[in-house]
């Protein structure tokens, strides 16, 4: 089993910046080099890939088009964390961002965390 405990997010006025920042724990590769990243669903919508990293020959990052210039994934390997730095704010951000991680090809997600982008 994997636990992914997340941790920020809040209500933030357009333009403005958050932290988004996630911790795996359990049955986790001791190399730490397992796809990470964030999704998020807003009210109505379906769940959507916001970043991810993942690995191959190299570190592999994908963001989705409207975040993209914005915000930004990064990662700890050692410590098993992924972070979601996230800049100029919309109101369309607007969203439940969940954290993400694939340890032997099974998604696991953490419980959601709330982000609002509003005047």
């Amino acid at each position: 089993q994997v636990q992914l405990v997340e941790s920020g997010g809040g209500l933030v006025q357009p333009g403005g910046s958050l932290r988004l920042s996630c911790a795996a724990s359990g049955s986790i590769p001791i190399s730490g080099t397992f796809p990470m990243g964030w999704y998020r669903q807003a009210p109505g919508k379906q769940r959507e890939l916001v970043a991810l990293i993942t690995y191959d020959v190299s570190t592999i990052y994908r963001y989705a088009d409207s975040v993209k210039d914005r915000f930004t994934i990064s990662r700890d390997d050692a410590k098993s964390t992924v972070s979601l730095q996230m800049n100029t704010l919309k109101p369309e951000d607007t969203a439940v961002y969940y954290c993400y991680a694939s340890v032997r090809n099974y998604p696991y997600w953490g419980q959601g965390t709330q982000v609002t982008v509003s005047s």
